[in-house]
């Protein structure tokens, strides 16, 4: 079994969250009026990825269920061994944990993202991470064995299923101990199935009853970034912004790009450079967006320290 290694997944391919839901809601009335079986699952915890879907189905799911993923082709021999038990435990996990799996030969791009030089490969996500991978068919015994420290190490960073965390809950605190507040499950159900809007209405009226709620505000942060930047031309985006220094909004556009892909600081130090060369409205408007990407990360991360320190260095 490989060594746990930091591994962010949030943005190994572009964001497409509404062509993903889209793509899934197209193909759920495809499947109802044929009676074919949806989308390649096996059941509600099997699910097929591909690039399109990968950030919603992996990495934004992985921040509140770990994923366990499962790289796999037609033609390998030890996947076929393989595969069917992965779908065995996930089943009997019952949400504990998710498998998803990606077909290498249809989704290079991911196969490439996960340096994936022979397969069967299977990779844990937790918190947008790659925590921890092994190569080859194991024995299903090795497997349960690899599972239950993955979910450990699930634990530790606070990242569990709703019915793991509830059950946990239960174990560990009194009757008399707040619940988890529903507008995080209805929040989380909807952006699971791709509906960002849907998400988004709940976590905005979650705020307007609790304004300094950090969760909502985190959450609601990252559902708008993956709604704008689905709805972008990324490639006419970034045309624009290299064409156009002064335009704030195509740097604005660009920067919540760079952040879907996994790269905050470049996104970071794009605004600060705005907000550094502008002034008045396009230096505000920078900066209130600048503030907005900062939602998304946890208290006291390193980067988003570092930012704030220049920003206040740029303002005053």
């Amino acid at each position: 079994m490989q060594q746990p290694r930091d591994f962010s997944l949030y943005g190994a391919v572009d964001l497409g969250a509404r062509q993903a839901a889209a793509q899934r809601r197209e193909q759920a009335a495809r499947n109802a009026e044929t009676g074919a079986p949806g989308n390649g699952e096996t059941s509600a915890f099997v699910i097929e990825v591909t690039e399109e879907t990968f950030n919603t189905e992996v990495a934004l799911r992985s921040r509140s269920t770990p994923v366990i993923i499962d790289l796999w082709a037609d033609w390998c021999g030890p996947c076929k061994q393989l595969s069917p038990v992965l779908e065995k435990l996930a089943n009997e996990a019952a949400g504990a944990w998710v498998l998803a799996k990606i077909d290498v030969d249809a989704n290079p791009r991911l196969a490439q993202a996960f340096q994936a030089q022979s397969i069967p490969m299977v990779v844990a996500i937790v918190g947008g991470q790659m925590v921890d991978a092994f190569l080859g068919a194991m024995p299903e015994a090795q497997i349960r064995q690899w599972l239950t420290q993955v979910l450990a190490v699930a634990e530790q960073l606070g990242v569990q299923s709703a019915d793991a965390a509830d059950a946990a809950a239960a174990d560990q605190i009194g009757p008399e101990a707040e619940a988890i507040p529903p507008a995080y499950t209805e929040a989380q159900a909807a952006m699971e199935r791709g509906d960002m809007d849907a998400a988004a209405s709940v976590l905005e009226k979650a705020l307007a009853e609790t304004p300094s709620d950090p969760v909502a505000k985190s959450w609601l942060a990252q559902v708008n970034l993956i709604r704008r930047v689905g709805a972008y031309d990324q490639a006419g985006a970034r045309r624009a912004a290299a064409a156009s220094p002064g335009d704030v909004d195509a740097q604005i556009r660009v920067a919540d790009i760079e952040l879907a892909a996994g790269q905050p600081e470049e996104a970071f130090d794009r605004l600060l450079g705005v907000i550094g060369r502008t002034f008045g409205d396009d230096r505000d408007k920078a900066r209130r967006h600048l503030i907005d990407l900062f939602e998304i990360f946890p208290p006291g991360d390193p980067q988003v320290s570092k930012a704030r320190s220049r920003l206040t260095s740029l303002l005053f």
